[in-house]
């Protein structure tokens, strides 16, 4: 499965375009996200810095944008999405999209997998609804979207695209 990408004209500018204008695929400050240099929480990594990819094995980091907001957020706990996944109670922005690869995505969409907003899994059980609350949220933006493996779950990075598109 390979994300939708836009492709770079100048070779140096990277800006974000967001599904939500306010959010779009973000971490929460805390999230761990692996990296060559071994499990790093969101709020460390930097330019630079060599983060492991489901889809491209590794990635390097273009830019790192953090910025605080009120949002809506979903809550999954431990172990909901198969054995340690996640593998601790995990907070999202309800936007951030998630690579499910389990008999949700059979069963909701029909296909063995998926990418979806975390809104769209919400059970009011195991996924819950939160509401609008503040995170410090962290942007993890490449050359080209990735899917980021962090605190267990398989999310998919910013969507990076030229700047003043």
């Amino acid at each position: 499965m390979e994300p939708k990408t836009a492709g770079r004209t100048d070779g140096n500018a990277v800006g974000v375009r967001m599904l939500d204008p306010r959010i779009g695929n973000a971490l929460v400050a805390g999230t761990t996200v692996l990296t060559l240099d071994g499990a790093l929480p969101a709020e460390y990594l930097s330019p630079g810095d060599r983060v492991i990819t489901r889809d491209a094995g590794m990635a390097v980091l273009a830019d790192v944008r953090q910025r605080k907001l009120r949002c809506p957020a979903v809550s999954v706990l431990a172990g909901t999405l198969g054995n340690t996944r996640p593998d601790r109670d995990a907070v999202l922005p309800a936007s951030q999209e998630m690579l499910i690869r389990d008999w949700r995505a059979q069963a909701l969409f029909g296909r063995s997998c998926a990418l979806v907003p975390a809104r769209r899994l919400v059970d009011g059980e195991f996924i819950r609804d939160l509401g609008e609350v503040e995170l410090m949220l962290v942007e993890l933006i490449f050359d080209t979207p990735h899917i980021l493996y962090a605190d267990g779950l398989e999310l998919a990075s910013c969507q990076p695209v030229t700047v003043g598109v």
